[in-house]
């Protein structure tokens, strides 16, 4: 079993930084690898942010985030950011980490993943 705790949440203004943090745990914590996923106020969906393989560190983003955010990883911590740059109103969501080891599936595919966070809420004022 795997447990993923995200933390660094927060109130932030437009223009504004914050950086996100997803711990990992578990014995048998080992990921081909990881992501942001996002769910906005008032929508089902989890949307993509960014993904990195834990491995190489090669990383995908979502369009509209490329450019602003980065998602890095510390293998030696089991640790997985995602730091957040020009942030703007559209940016508020509650963020989710997940950690997958299934393989020819994308990145940005949901289904990749196997366990998720709780998720911190971020909200970006105008």
């Amino acid at each position: 079993q795997v447990q993923l705790v995200e933390s660094g949440g927060g109130l932030v203004q437009a223009g504004g930084s914050l950086r996100l943090s997803c711990a990992a745990s578990g014995r048998t914590f080992s990921p081909y690898r990881m992501a942001w996923f996002r769910q906005a106020p008032g929508r089902p969906e989890h949307d993509f942010v960014g993904g990195i393989l834990w491995s190489s560190g090669s990383t995908l983003y979502e369009n509209t985030v490329e450019g602003r955010f980065i998602v890095s990883r510390d293998n030696t911590k089991n640790t997985m950011y995602l730091q957040m740059n020009s942030l703007k109103p559209e940016d508020t969501a509650v963020y989710y980490c997940a950690s997958g080891i299934r393989r020819g599936v994308s990145t940005a595919n949901r289904g990749a993943y196997d366990y998720f966070g709780q998720g911190t809420q971020v909200t970006v004022s105008s």
